[in-house]
């Protein structure tokens, strides 16, 4: 059976245009890289397996003829998911990690573990993860909070969030972003749910909170818009397969 591999460019998985959907998980046949010049081609242990996903990080402009894509972010509901972000997770580190950090020379693959390591001065780089904080925060009155912020689509609408800085805790980080981006302050912050977001490097760090005080304020610089929200009154939501839509899901179901 000929070696099989999951391909990437951008931010999706590409295959020919005959691969039907139910096909996805099987990945394609490693010989199709013939047909681009420079495919980045490597092996990574799965999490917790002996199994290696091998995976193929495309860098053209332009697909071959008859090729198609499709968004990462679109495919939460295949059955090798973890597995496909995985890889595309560490296909863009790939990307950005060629050169040490250190000292600029090129990097060499460690085998067996997603690792490089520096041949000059001997510096190890390992996959970057970036936590994120996303907060559902309610009132007493059992409504949500949901904002716009500028890079949504328009009409768009879900929880505070923010990268974790240097230094602080996950809790101090609900506790800024949420001052900073909408001028409210919040009580009884609770851990809910995490989620492996690799666009480009997240992790999604899912919490809940209750407001306290404050006049609700939006930015004006991330946040446009920002109100409080009912299940009979909710705007655009974020998709299907995103922590921020299955925290407002569990919500609307009572279970937070």
């Amino acid at each position: 059976m000929d070696k099989r591999a999951f391909f990437f460019a951008g931010n999706s998985l590409i295959m020919p245009d005959n691969i039907l959907d139910s096909q996805i998980d099987a990945g394609l046949p490693v010989k199709l890289t013939e047909e681009f010049k420079n495919p980045d081609i490597f092996e990574v242990p799965a999490i917790d397996e002996e199994n290696i996903i091998t995976a193929v990080y495309i860098t053209e402009d332009e697909l071959p003829v008859n090729w198609k894509s499709i968004p990462v972010r679109q495919l939460w509901d295949r059955a090798e998911y973890k597995k496909i972000i995985r890889a595309f997770h560490i296909a863009q580190w790939r990307r950005d990690s060629r050169f040490c950090g250190t000292c600029g020379a090129e990097n060499r693959d460690v085998p067996n573990y997603a690792q490089r390591h520096c041949p000059v001065c001997g510096r190890h780089e390992f996959p970057r993860i970036c936590p994120a904080v996303i907060v559902l925060i309610t009132d007493s009155k059992n409504r949500i909070l949901l904002a716009h912020n500028k890079s949504f689509k328009e009409g768009i609408y879900s929880h505070i969030s923010g990268f974790n800085e240097a230094g602080e805790t996950l809790e101090e980080t609900v506790v800024r972003e949420i001052r900073e981006e909408v001028n409210i302050e919040v009580k009884n912050i609770e851990y809910i749910k995490s989620q492996a977001w690799p666009f480009p490097n997240s992790l999604m760090v899912g919490f809940k909170a209750q407001y306290a005080c404050g006049e609700l304020k939006p930015d004006g610089r991330e946040i446009e818009d920002a109100n409080w929200f009912t299940p009979d009154n909710l705007p655009g939501l974020p998709g299907e397969g995103s922590l921020s839509r299955w925290i407002i899901n569990e919500w609307l179901e009572g279970k937070l």
